[in-house]
């Protein structure tokens, strides 16, 4: 706490200048330059901020139990993202420090990118454009692109989403906008969950009916491999796959079987089991899958929608109520 009665927070994460500017009249704010270096806070040369901080805001930095050590005042960590992966939150409980989240930071930002994923994987607008720039296209066969990239309309095909969290819902939105039909598979919400717009469905039944199968569930136990081999022999022949959530929901060897063997017609994928990709992996050699680096939450839009988010945490639990988002609960009992 500063003299003038302000509690001091520690910023490492990417953050908006104009709601730092905003917090600035409640709370004696420290911003430093970001780092995506996956450090410890330990290791970041900032011994004497942490030591007087009374919360700490960090996205990539990791708040380990060594950076904890250092602060000694602290009272409020903040992860921004969805999940707290960055900060150990047994250590923080230990302590009595809430740990808060920015949960739906990135969703818009991801469901944009998974519909160009989407619409590039059943339009073929990525090979089109490869095929255009390689200088293909000439007054010899000027309806080749037209027989070659021939795809598909959204109207009328069915979506289904695997997961109604935040990004599926957004998801959801937009795949009605084209005039899809969308099934999701969640298995904490009720069948009527999402009224007229969807219809929440069995995993087999989403498979079996979806021509385009988007995947948006968390990663957990029960998701790592969610669709497997059986799973994916399941999906509708010729249908599609887009993931721009968690690789390690869909089994690799199987996927590419499946795109090798026609079984799927095509796949949009964000994301990977291993990153970077190998440069010598299956997937870059296959012409129906689209392929982007792990770029979902790449937004300057997601800076701005943490830094909000983090704020409304600092402001509830700087007048004494609790963070929307709080991943370690027992610490409020602790008298944190």
């Amino acid at each position: 706490m500063t003299s003038a009665g302000k509690p001091r927070v520690l910023v490492t994460a990417a953050f908006d200048q104009a709601v730092a500017d905003e917090l600035a009249a409640d709370f004696d704010l420290v911003l430093t330059p970001p780092s995506d270096s996956g450090r410890s806070l330990a290791d970041a040369g900032l011994d004497d901020e942490l030591a007087a901080a009374d919360a700490v805001v960090c996205e990539l930095d990791l708040l380990d139990d060594r950076a904890l050590a250092i602060a000694g005042g602290l009272r409020l960590a903040v992860s921004c993202r969805a999940a707290p992966v960055n900060i150990d939150l047994d250590a923080c409980t230990r302590r009595g420090i809430p740990v808060a989240t920015t949960p739906g930071r990135n969703a818009d930002v991801t469901a944009d990118l998974t519909f160009a994923l989407l619409l590039s994987t059943l339009r073929n607008t990525s090979r089109a454009e490869a095929w255009l720039r390689s200088g293909a296209w000439s007054t010899d066969d000027v309806f080749a692109p037209y027989r070659e990239f021939r795809g598909l309309s959204l109207t009328g095909r069915t979506l289904g989403i695997l997961g109604g969290g935040a990004v599926g819902r957004r998801v959801l939105a937009r795949a009605r906008a084209f005039g899809m039909t969308v099934l999701v598979y969640d298995p904490f919400l009720a069948e009527d969950a999402f009224g007229e717009e969807a219809r929440v469905v069995p995993l087999e039944d989403l498979l079996a009916a979806s021509d385009v199968v988007s995947v948006h569930v968390p990663l957990a136990e029960s998701t790592i491999g969610l669709l497997g081999a059986e799973q994916i022999a399941a999906m509708r022949a010729g249908s599609y796959l887009i993931n721009a959530g968690r690789a390690a929901v869909v089994e690799e060897a199987p996927l590419i079987e499946a795109l090798r063997s026609g079984h799927l017609a095509g796949a949009g994928l964000d994301v990977f089991w291993t990153e970077p990709i190998p440069r010598d992996h299956p997937l870059l050699s296959l012409p129906t899958v689209t392929l982007t680096p792990h770029i979902g939450g790449a937004s300057d839009d997601v800076i701005v929608a943490h830094s909000r988010l983090a704020a409304e945490a600092l402001r509830a639990w700087h007048s004494g109520r609790r963070p929307a988002a709080v991943a370690n609960a027992d610490a409020l009992r602790t008298g944190a």
